[in-house]
């Protein structure tokens, strides 16, 4: 099936750092078969010298920033708080503050995978155990909860799922999707692909139809849940992140939760859950939110042929291109 302009221009942003070298194929992957990025290697003046600098200064940098802001030590708190320890208190800022760690683990992946490295695959492993470590026993991970003691913010939430709207419990888990199946493509370990499928997992017992039905508030699960289907195979994760992006604007089955005071059932425009995704026609709200939404149903529909997100994505595609773009070529994102 030939796929819309839209789609290919949108599945192609995606499949330049999402190339599979898995050894199980799924059993449908994009029309466009990527080439797995293990097997690109470049020599050119321009971007070899950059991905050299992300290899030796960009990469290094940011790991020794996630030791420095203490992200790396709410894990290491996670890990003494699920041993019994009672007095433990997250310890950074945010509670999305796990997704910086998941995405410099995705980052080091591929510079991995184009630039082997001793030294780096190993730092790689002793992060990726204490976020082994770091993870319940049911598969929750979610440091600013399993720390205890007060919440970095009042939007954790008092227990799970309870705040969606801003918890970025799901957003996270976003990140590690993508950072595990990176880091299996480039290493073929599954050490951390295994945290991942643990979660991923429990996310597909708690929500789904005639189960939770309220979606993330920011998104990007959507995103990381299509890369595990690529990797692992499991239609299920394909299936779940099309339910989140299906389950945006519609108020079937959801819980409520507070907004300014009042209690509400629908995230709004910022969120772009002010109506169904296959109803949308402009590019609205937090454009970082915006740019996984899009990112992932072009994902769903170039997987599935999904005709009814097709039509969406080229109607927000043209607002987004025709009046909202940068003359950088950015969203505001």
């Amino acid at each position: 099936m030939k796929q819309p302009a839209v789609v290919r221009a949108l599945a192609s942003l995606v499949i330049v750092v999402s190339a599979s070298a898995c050894s199980k194929p799924p059993a449908a992957d994009y029309p466009a078969a990527p080439v797995p990025f293990t097997d690109v290697h470049l020599s050119d003046a321009f971007w070899a010298p950059r991905l050299e600098t992300a290899r030796q200064v960009t990469i290094p940098h940011n790991l020794k920033l996630a030791d420095d802001s203490k992200r790396v030590k709410n894990f290491e708190l996670a890990q003494a708080a699920l041993e019994g320890a009672k007095d433990g208190k997250f310890c950074s800022v945010y509670p999305f503050d796990d997704s910086d760690v998941f995405k410099v683990i995705e980052a080091a992946s591929y510079s991995l995978a184009t630039r082997p490295d001793a030294a780096a695959a190993k730092r790689m492993d002793t992060l990726i155990a204490k976020i082994a470590a770091a993870q319940e026993q049911d598969g929750y991970l979610y440091t600013a909860r399993t720390i205890g003691g007060p919440p970095p913010q009042t939007w954790v939430g008092k227990q799970r799922w309870s705040h969606l709207y801003m918890s970025h419990e799901l957003y996270n888990l976003g990140h590690l999707y993508e950072a595990a199946a990176a880091h299996y493509q480039a290493t073929g370990k599954k050490n951390l692909l295994a945290v991942a499928v643990k979660s991923a997992d429990l996310v597909a017992r708690e929500f789904g139809p005639g189960r939770r039905t309220n979606p993330p508030g920011h998104e990007e699960i959507e995103v990381g849940l299509v890369k595990l289907y690529r990797v692992t195979g499991t239609r299920k994760y394909l299936d779940l992140a099309k339910f989140f992006i299906d389950a945006r604007g519609r108020t079937d089955g959801r819980i409520p939760f507070e907004k300014d005071g009042k209690q509400e059932l629908l995230y709004g425009e910022y969120s772009q859950d002010d109506k169904p995704f296959v109803e949308q026609t402009e590019a609205v709200g937090h454009a970082v939110r915006a740019g996984y939404l899009y990112a992932g149903a072009a994902d769903v529909a170039a997987l599935t042929g999904d005709k009814a997100y097709v039509a969406a994505l080229e109607k927000i595609w043209a607002d987004m291109v025709g009046k909202k773009l940068y003359i950088t070529g950015g969203i505001g994102a």
